[in-house]
């Protein structure tokens, strides 16, 4: 936007103040430097420009000043300064001092060649060309600290940006684990039974094969619901299908529910439940379950638990931040063989991760 300004401005000064071709050609370098800087400024990057620009317009200024007796010879220096001092990592303030010093030294140059009038020369050469140059930089400073803090919010908005990435794909991962793996040790379960009754109880073989590639069936459908961010877990399904996973293992399972759950922490609560089964299927030997559902959590506790320490459970472990986050406790506790997981939302509170 500024661009087409500074050219304008600069083409007209180049009119005005050049008398030969040459004049204007000697000009003009200062107009180019110039806009070379600002160009390589707004692209954040005047450090590889600034010297060449900044001696550029200098001698353009010294040849305007002691040659052609253009006193707007300044302009290329009046911009590339202010935009190449500011960015300087130390030693600004000094910089900028230096710049306008050597703006009004080079224009009282012009008293120990010319006759005109002392005044005038000091105006035209000295204070105006001096002033302006210091009031630019002066005025770059606060506004290199604003490009500052806009690039600083731009890092800031990308880094949020590939942390919610890497959410999302730990997010994904954890979903695919509670479907994938859940399914495969209930799977592992049911074909055990199948080759234990093989010989002895063929139709329950066959119903145990016939919920195998229903469960297997159902675990392909919700894969692609996750792939397609459509999947939701439904608390009551996943009650429902606790009670027939334990009670096909052979535990006595207890539902008692103090109180209708609140619908924003359903699907977090089944998310708990889901992976609480396969934990209790695959690394203890219950005989008995029970599951207590109130208006804002959900506790789970069995026994059979073992007497070494806890075992890392990953997946509970991934479900605890996700619980955390969503304003909730995620409570996990063995003692004296049994083991107790239970999820609760104090305020009913979710987030929108649900």
């Amino acid at each position: 936007m500024f661009l087409p300004l500074l050219a304008a401005v600069g083409v007209l000064l180049v009119a005005r103040d050049a008398e030969t071709w040459w004049q204007a050609a000697v000009l003009g370098l200062g107009v180019v430097a110039a806009l070379v800087a600002f160009v390589w400024w707004a692209a954040r990057d005047i450090s590889r420009v600034a010297l060449p620009c900044l001696s550029v317009a200098a001698v353009v200024w010294l040849l305007g000043v002691l040659v052609m007796d253009a006193h707007t010879a300044f302009y290329g220096l009046s911009v590339v300064g202010p935009l190449a001092v500011p960015q300087l990592p130390r030693h600004r303030g000094a910089a900028a001092l230096g710049l306008v010093a050597y703006v009004a030294v080079v224009g009282a140059a012009r008293l120990l060649i010319t006759q005109e009038d002392v005044s005038g020369v000091l105006i035209g050469y000295v204070i105006v060309p001096a002033g302006v140059t210091a009031v630019l930089t002066g005025f770059m400073f606060p506004n290199q600290r604003f490009y500052g803090l806009v690039a600083e919010l731009e890092e800031a908005r990308e880094r949020e940006a590939e942390l919610a990435v890497v959410r999302e794909r730990m997010r994904f991962a954890s979903d695919l684990h509670d479907i994938q793996g859940h399914t495969l040790h209930v799977v592992k379960l049911k074909i055990a039974l199948a080759r234990r009754l093989v010989h002895s109880d063929p139709e329950r073989v066959e119903q145990e094969l016939r919920e195998v590639h229903a469960l297997v069936s159902d675990t392909i459908t919700q894969t692609k619901q996750l792939a397609y961010a459509q999947r939701r877990l439904n608390l009551s399904a996943e009650l429902e299908n606790a009670k027939n996973l334990f009670e096909a293992a052979g535990i006595d399972v207890r539902v008692d529910r103090e109180g209708e759950v609140d619908a924003h922490v359903g699907e977090l609560l089944g998310q708990v439940l889901r992976e609480t089964t396969t934990n209790i299927l695959r690394h203890a030997q219950a005989e008995q379950v029970r599951i207590t559902l109130s208006e804002s959590g959900i506790t789970i506790v069995n026994d059979g638990a073992s007497k070494a320490p806890l075992p890392e459970l990953r997946g509970l472990a991934t479900l605890k931040e996700r619980v955390v986050g969503n304003g909730g406790e995620l409570t996990v506790e063995q003692k004296d063989g049994r083991f107790l997981t239970a999820a609760a939302f104090p305020h009913g509170r979710s987030g929108a991760a649900l």
